[in-house]
């Protein structure tokens, strides 16, 4: 019986979609129902929460509720909200830069660079500049790995060195230039005042400087990295959320044998 209501469910969604105005879905179809969370510096109390119903309303949220809000320190109230978006947006017509690989797991990989290069790839990786953060560049990096994919030291046929965090470019640099580096990976965790970027630009001009950067897959990741910045930046690659080694390890090789044809 429910199953016979889940599918007449799920034949009514299909029939309501319409990817050309996609809205946030909360109990039905098209309904908007949105939840956000928002700090105002203003103290607390009934002002504070009609300030925060009508920047929802400038938003373009019908029906704006505070359904949580809590003095963080005097001046600052920090705020949960439900309200309906009034806006959609054409699905069909979005195009997302992405990373060009055919992702293959780590036996694949190093079956890959033994048939197509013949030898081990050098890279390394590190958390640059003042960034203390090492979790991401351990998970694409370290033996282990993260969420049951191996890290590049567990590769048979890539050479991994992980130098750690808050590693200065220059020192970065100098342990390419002595290791002989094909790839090298930064992993940017720290984004106020916009720090990540500013490294990073400062690593491909040091490159440049060098003479180094067409030398050299260069790779950055982090939470608040994409494909399309990591280009902007004078990167070949950026990876972001859910990303892992195989995603790393399978563009590096596919890249490299670009090149060397």
């Amino acid at each position: 019986m429910s199953g016979g209501l889940y599918s007449t469910d799920k034949k009514e969604l299909s029939a309501e979609l319409n990817l050309k105005e996609i809205k946030p879905y909360g109990d039905t179809m098209n309904d908007g129902k949105t939840q956000l969370s928002f700090t105002l510096p203003v103290q607390c109390g009934d002002e504070a929460i009609e300030a925060a119903k009508q920047l929802m309303k400038k938003m373009g949220f019908e029906n704006p509720q505070v359904v949580f809000y809590k003095e963080l320190t005097k001046g600052f109230t920090f705020f949960n909200c439900y309200g309906s978006c009034t806006h959609n947006i054409d699905f069909t017509t979005i195009v997302v830069p992405k990373v060009d690989s055919c992702i293959m797991d780590m036996h694949e990989t190093d079956e890959y660079i033994k048939q197509n290069i013949g030898r081990k790839l050098v890279v390394i990786g590190a958390s640059t500049g003042t960034d203390a953060h090492t979790v991401g560049i351990d998970a694409i990096m370290n033996m282990k790995g993260f969420a049951g994919h191996y890290g590049l030291e567990r590769y048979d046929m890539i050479e991994a060195l992980n130098m750690g965090s808050q590693v200065l470019n220059e020192d970065f640099i100098a342990k390419a230039i002595e290791m002989k580096a094909d790839a090298l990976l930064v992993s940017q965790t720290v984004t106020q005042k916009d720090v990540h970027i500013k490294n990073l630009i400062e690593l491909v001009e040091m490159l440049e400087a060098e003479g180094l950067r067409d030398k050299v897959i260069l790779c950055c990741g982090g939470p608040r990295i994409n494909h399309e910045l990591a280009k902007e930046l004078g990167y070949d690659a950026g990876f972001g959320m859910n990303s892992y080694a195989d995603n790393v390890a399978s563009y590096i090789a596919q890249e490299f044998v670009k090149r060397i044809k």
